[in-house]
């Protein structure tokens, strides 16, 4: 009986081991976390970026990627030079950024920014022969800056355009307009509109915050906070008709194509080309309309942007 105990010992042993060695050399299953990543995903700190970001998150999670959340890593120099530097692997970024502030030093035509398409695919090509930056494909919306004023403001004054909101200033009207330190000195934002329609905001007509979170300035516009009478906006704003505000529109088209679009760098798309499949259709799905909702839920009905990202992505039928 001892015998054929340490045979069948023997026999249980080898089988372990040889079940452990098939384990060990089998290939690692798709949609398994342990083997991918981890992935750094950053945004910036408004309302859109940290939603972005989550749809980030969540997609490549479901897809068995291990991911560490650095979202609201700060605005836009911070998180460009946080995924330059190494310290998040991807981001979403705005098309006309790439082109206006990351390729400045560049020979771009100018003409270039008025078209989604060649806006893209003129940072999507030269952004990585220069900085090594991959650009995913762009959400169909413009979420361009923009001018915001209360609805009967608005209607007081005949406002319905930059133009004649131009025409207002210079008649020497009371005017406040608050929005982020970036609006203000960003040769793509407030000069652009005061170079088109020629106009010029004196510094006592200016409250510049250090937040780029519309949600603040375009609700300091609504109340009159300290005599706020506009506000810094972007096309995608979800707060926009819930506060009362009218976007005055851009008739000369002084505003570039801001459509969204995950960054990566180079390295990490060369070693997860696969993260671009899994994105490129989710992003496809960002409409204008779509995008105010959903920041709408995050800014007015105050839900948190894990939150509303994972709904919609449910919605969409991209997370089960």
């Amino acid at each position: 009986m001892r015998i054929h105990l340490n045979k069948l010992a023997v026999a249980l042993a080898a089988l372990i081991l040889t079940v452990a060695l098939v384990a060990c050399s089998a290939p690692a299953t798709p949609g398994t976390s342990a083997a991918k990543g981890p992935i750094r995903v950053g945004s910036k700190i408004d309302i859109e970026g940290p939603l972005l970001g989550q749809v980030i998150i969540a997609m490549l999670e479901t897809n068995g990627f291990t991911v560490e959340d650095k979202t609201r890593t700060g605005a836009t120099d911070v998180a460009r030079k946080a995924l330059l530097s190494g310290q998040i692997d991807i981001y979403p970024e705005y098309t006309a950024n790439g082109v206006v502030v990351f390729l400045k030093d560049q020979k771009i035509d100018p003409a270039v920014l008025k078209d989604a398409t060649k806006t893209y695919d003129t940072v999507k090509q030269l952004d990585l022969q220069t900085n090594g930056v991959v650009w995913l494909q762009p959400a169909p919306a413009n979420n361009t800056w923009a001018v915001a004023v209360p609805r009967a403001f608005a209607t007081a004054n005949s406002l319905a355009s930059m133009a004649d909101w131009a025409a207002y200033i210079n008649a020497g009207k009371t005017v406040k307009v608050v929005g982020s330190q970036e609006f203000f000195t960003s040769a793509a934002a407030m000069p652009a509109f005061e170079k088109a329609y020629g106009f010029k905001l004196a510094k006592n007509q200016i409250v510049a915050l250090g937040t780029g979170d519309t949600a603040v300035t375009e609700k300091a516009a609504a109340s009159g906070t300290s005599g706020a009478n506009a506000a810094m906006a972007y096309g995608t704003d979800g707060t926009i008709a819930a506060l009362s505000l009218v976007v005055l529109s851009d008739p000369l088209a002084a505003q570039p194509v801001y459509q969204p679009a995950p960054t990566a760098t180079k390295a990490i798309m060369a070693k997860y080309p696969e993260i671009a499949t899994i994105l490129d259709p989710v992003f496809a799905k960002l409409t204008l309309e779509t995008l105010q909702k959903l920041n709408g839920q995050i800014a007015v009905d105050g839900k948190d942007a894990k939150t509303v990202a994972a709904e919609w992505l449910r919605a969409e039928g991209f997370l089960k």
